[in-house]
């Protein structure tokens, strides 16, 4: 038997607690990281390049991306995801955040909204986005109306308003519309004058 036999392997022993602590530093770090970089988390949005005033339509070179942190405040400033071509609502000065309150669909130029009462009850297939025509009959007397004929052709609804308060009517029903700018004064004289209005779908459903 030579020599080198009889020695004794030295076994490496380890320290449970040793392991342990290493744990516990490894994970204070881990968590150290995760919470310096959830603090600097930040969000792209727009900023004003110069002032921009009601009526201007936003381009690219009116905008600057801009990362700030805003956490669940987000939402409500324009993000790069949206496409210029917006009109400005309200005033922005230079260097301030893009409030998506602030600007409103280029269609705004041509359209606006207005609520009319309608007696009786809306067909089912009015809801908010369909397309329907504002019928009017002028009236002539005292329950007494002309042949109704077409107001404002394809009007698109806003909203079904819902009657609030103590007392909601029955016997009719307020109709927020989507209406051309041009015919705004048409609808308001129909309103003022006391005409009988309603409205009725365009679109008639395939039947199977």
């Amino acid at each position: 038997m030579s020599p080198g036999s009889t020695r004794t392997r030295r076994r490496f022993w380890v320290d449970p607690r040793f392991v342990i602590g290493l744990v516990l530093v490894a994970a204070s770090i881990a968590g150290v990281s995760a919470i310096v970089a959830g603090s600097d988390r930040t969000t792209a949005v727009y900023t004003a390049r110069h002032t921009l005033t009601v009526g201007d339509r936003l381009t690219k070179t009116d905008l600057v991306e801009t990362r700030v942190r805003l956490g669940g405040a987000a939402d409500l400033y324009l993000s790069p995801t949206v496409e210029p071509g917006l009109l400005v609502t309200q005033t922005i000065l230079a260097g301030e955040l893009v409030a998506r309150s602030a600007v409103g669909a280029a269609a705004g130029e041509l359209t606006t909204s207005v609520v009319v009462d309608v007696p009786g009850r809306l067909a089912a297939r009015v809801v908010s986005g369909s397309v329907v025509d504002i019928w009017s009959a002028r009236a002539t007397g005292p329950g007494e109306y002309a042949p109704p004929t077409i107001l404002v052709a394809q009007a698109v609804v806003v909203r079904i308003v819902i009657p609030t308060g103590i007392i909601a009517a029955d016997n009719g029903q307020s109709v927020e519309l989507l209406v051309p700018k041009a015919n705004v004064a048409d609808v308001l004289e129909a309103i003022m004058n006391g005409d009988a209005l309603a409205i009725v779908p365009v679109n008639t459903p395939v039947v199977p």
